[in-house]
């Protein structure tokens, strides 16, 4: 997408993590794993308390992927449980809400686990952050939660409702709670990327329709989306990254270019095309040179934000990705998932 505006510039003298105690739920995903590593590489944070429920997968990052640093804190637990929440967020000045079930079959077929998750540990992690007096509270979303067909997506809605809320029932110097949402994850665990490079061997890759098209960002891209999110936000604004789209079509013949390609149908809950901003939420969307950033309009109270004085209105209509004004070719795909 062409920038239209210069980059945006606050007054800030350092990360707003420098120095806080922060904890991420979910935090042993590939996401969680790319923020704790870019976070103690580039920050100076106090402790950084890594939250999720599986202890083998807490044990992997310490003995086979090195993160050891003294910083570092496991706390086995899982966001369904309140009281575990509880203790985890003792001390705590940042929650980075990384946690979900986000596999859209198995979120169909095990709709009240979807819901636990999704909806009810979104609404503990709010009323714990609270509670605890915790400053901010970023939560990540999905461009699935824009008018969505699939339980996953429905349930991202919910959460980001809920997120959105929460600032209305937070004391004047309480938690904050904003949103990032954006696309598909290039090689994150359970993405179409990883998949591809499987069939890759066998000759044969598959393809639900010639004519889809998916938003993508690197996992570094996301990570850094947040870590920006959280100096910037002060309670309700939803955070979109400007990413480029591309044709799954065209995603397979950068992947496996002398492969067949075989057509499957769309399957049930998928979209053609994936929205991250849609038409009536452009009313309240404003325009960075790097993202966008939706304003809030159901808060009860006022929440003094100087990004409204430096962005600009967007003129856009919708954020789609069929819509796109930046498309990934194959170099760029390449260089994002670095194929041989």
């Amino acid at each position: 997408m062409t920038t239209i505006y210069k980059k945006h510039k606050l007054k800030r003298k350092q990360s707003y993590l420098d120095g806080k105690m922060v904890l991420i739920t979910g935090g042993t995903g590939s996401f969680g794993k790319k923020f704790i590593e870019l976070v103690l590489k580039e920050h100076k944070v106090k402790r950084l308390v890594v939250y999720s429920r599986d202890e083998l997968k807490q044990e992997e990052m310490r003995t086979m992927h090195g993160f050891t640093d003294s910083r570092l804190r496991y706390f086995v637990g899982d966001v369904r449980d309140r009281e575990r929440l509880s203790r985890a967020m003792v001390d705590i000045d940042v929650v980075v809400h990384a946690a979900a079930m986000k596999q859209v079959p198995a979120c169909e077929y095990n709709p009240t686990e979807a819901i636990a998750t999704n909806i009810i540990g979104a609404q503990n992690i709010i009323n714990v952050a609270i509670d605890r007096r915790v400053k901010r509270v970023l939560a990540l979303s999905t461009d699935k939660a824009v008018s969505p067909v699939n339980l996953y997506g429905a349930t991202k809605l919910v959460a980001e409702k809920l997120f959105i809320a929460g600032n209305n029932y937070s004391s004047s110097d309480g938690a904050r709670f904003s949103c990032v949402r954006y696309g598909n994850v290039v090689g994150s665990r359970g993405s179409i990327v990883p998949l591809l490079l499987h069939q890759k061997d066998k000759g044969e890759i598959t393809i639900t329709d010639e004519r889809m098209t998916r938003f993508w960002l690197t996992l570094e891209q996301g990570v850094r989306l947040v870590i920006d999110s959280i100096d910037l936000m002060t309670g309700g604004e939803i955070f979109v990254p400007k990413i480029p789209s591309m044709r799954l079509m065209d995603l397979a013949k950068t992947i496996a270019p002398k492969c067949r390609v075989k057509i499957v149908g769309i399957r049930p809950g998928e979209k053609l095309h994936e929205t991250l901003i849609s038409r009536e939420e452009m009313l309240n969307t404003y325009e960075l040179s790097d993202k966008f950033v939706i304003r809030p309009s159901t808060l009860f109270k006022a929440i003094p934000n100087d990004l409204w004085h430096i962005a600009k209105k967007t003129i856009l209509e919708c954020y789609s990705s069929d819509g796109n004004q930046e498309w990934l070719d194959y170099k760029g795909m390449e260089k994002m998932i670095n194929v041989k």
